[in-house]
């Protein structure tokens, strides 16, 4: 199974995702973010596009990467990251589900302040990268095929994993980490 959290950036996908981690059995983190990252660094300028998912490549790798980890182990992969292009959408999952591949997507949605307020709280300037991108992310994420919306405005971490979890019928365990270890990780970690 592939759980894919999507979502503005603020919205707590990466948070959410490593509370899951922590808290199902067998669940493995997936960074597609990290594909981008080797496709910008290995094309030449010339080729370079300002948004690595703009790429067929990164579209392509993150999908047979994806279906080559559920063909080959039973763990529940774990996918935090914001598509708001509905062509990307269908290429990436709409193709794995075609494929035979479960996967359950979400859309952690918030409210435009919330999102701010949460980036400002990592250190993210009202001109920033991450907050210049909250009414694209807001407006792509309204499309209708982006399904399973879930309100983070007033949820923890915490309500936001368990109310993925009742809705994909997986059952938590506790999360066996030290209180400050989850806290330290949630003040470090960006909220993406």
């Amino acid at each position: 199974m592939i759980i894919w959290l999507n979502g503005a950036f603020g919205a707590g996908k990466t948070q959410t995702a490593i509370t899951l981690q922590h808290r199902l059995p067998h669940a493995f983190l997936y960074d597609p973010e990290q594909a981008g990252f080797y496709i910008r660094k290995n094309l030449p300028d010339s080729m370079q596009k300002a948004d690595f998912q703009n790429h067929r490549l990164w579209r392509s790798v993150v999908r047979d990467h994806l279906a080559y980890l559920t063909m080959n182990t039973e763990e529940i992969i774990l996918v935090p990251m914001t598509i708001t292009e509905s062509s990307n959408y269908e290429e990436i999952i709409g193709q794995l589900r075609k494929d035979g591949h479960e996967v359950l997507h979400f859309v952690l949605a918030a409210s435009a302040e919330t999102l701010g307020k949460r980036l400002a709280k990592l250190g993210n300037r009202a001109n920033s990268w991450a907050v210049q991108q909250i009414p694209r992310c807001m407006n792509g994420l309204a499309d209708p095929i982006f399904e399973n919306k879930l309100v983070t405005d007033e949820l923890t971490v915490d309500e936001v994993a368990a109310a993925i979890a009742e809705r994909a019928g997986l059952t938590l365990r506790k999360d066996c980490r030290p209180w400050w270890k989850v806290r330290w990780m949630r003040m470090t970690s960006r909220w993406r």
